[in-house]
């Protein structure tokens, strides 16, 4: 006997799904406009039975599944057009993507389409390009905007450093902030080009803030031997990842640790670094780390649109005095 949803069951998921998608936004939508704000999470697996998420994107949905042989070809479209029914849009502002809980993160990144089709979008009063249809992630993480505020209330005179910057939302948000310089490494171009033009759009675009394309660990071990030091730190490492052209590779729950004192090193003392991830099977690994104070700040860093209240998990570490190869 097959396991796959009935075309009943189907029509019901999508009656389910349209319902609270429109109840969402109309409790959502004047408080985030009041606050300049775009993106924000219409629905987050409230439903058990509805494996899904829908994300506002000015005008457009992102709406994505964790691809289940069950569900079939059908659901996640048949979702997509209850989601813009429900909405008034057209088709052509729904956007679908379909992920995979098991893919190595090297896969994340692949460009899934060539439209360059991009727009602006507002988070207060930053600006950022997203991309919603050429590649799985759409160019912003809204799930850390609380972040940045945070990051942006502690940049005024600091020197920051962003690992894994992805798009450099977290540069944007510390220079606005007032930061005396940034540094932003990835080892994706297409990454940093998207940072560069972000900082373009807020008129961010200096030469203290420098963009480097690099390994992060390579450059972390650069920076340590020309003995220049950073005061604040955002770091948001992939889950996975997997270069076979130069044999490396990187997974959170065994090379955290390793990463972390990495850029412990290349950090002034009494300093702050925050630490990220979205692991949902994280396992923390923080006890021999040389830090005055460790803090779980997950709980204030997750937005209250993201019902799925472990969306990421966020620390901050206060660098100690103490120093070690």
């Amino acid at each position: 006997m097959s396991d796959s949803i009935s075309p009943k069951k189907i029509r019901h998921h999508a009656e389910l799904l349209s319902n609270r998608v429109r109840k969402r936004y109309a409790h959502l939508r004047k408080r985030f406009a009041r606050r300049k704000i775009d993106c924000f999470r219409l629905y987050d697996w409230d439903i058990p039975e509805v494996r899904a998420v829908v994300d506002w994107y000015a005008g457009h949905i992102v709406i994505a599944e964790y691809d289940r042989h069950q569900t079939g070809a059908e659901w996640l479209p048949q979702m997509a057009e209850a989601v813009a029914g429900a909405l008034g849009l057209p088709p052509e502002q729904i956007h679908i993507k379909r992920r995979h809980t098991q893919t190595k993160e090297g896969q994340r990144y692949s460009r899934m389409d060539t439209r360059d089709e991009r727009f602006q979008v507002y988070e207060r009063d930053l600006k950022f390009w997203v991309n919603l249809n050429d590649f799985l992630d759409t160019g912003l993480y809204s799930d850390h905007r609380d972040t940045r505020v945070i990051i942006r209330d502690l940049a005024h005179d600091q020197n920051f450093l962003n690992l894994f910057a992805y798009t450099g939302a977290f540069t944007c948000a510390a220079a606005v902030g007032g930061a005396k310089s940034s540094v932003t490494v990835d080892r994706s171009d297409t990454n940093l080009n998207w940072a560069r033009d972000n900082l373009k759009l807020n008129q961010l675009e200096k030469p203290q803030h420098k963009i480097i394309q690099a390994d992060v660990s390579t450059y972390l071990s650069q920076t340590y031997r020309s003995g220049h030091k950073f005061t604040l730190a955002f770091v948001d490492p992939p889950s996975f990842y997997q270069d076979r052209s130069r044999g490396k590779s990187f997974d959170i729950n065994r090379d955290h640790p390793i990463l972390i004192k990495k850029v412990l090193r290349v950090m002034q003392p009494g300093s702050y670094v925050f630490f990220s991830t979205n692991h949902q099977r994280f396992d923390p690994k923080f006890e021999t780390l040389p830090v005055k104070d460790m803090i779980e700040l997950t709980p204030k860093t997750i937005p209250e649109d993201y019902r799925n209240r472990q969306i990421h998990r966020c620390w901050r570490m206060t660098v100690s005095a103490k120093t070690y190869k």
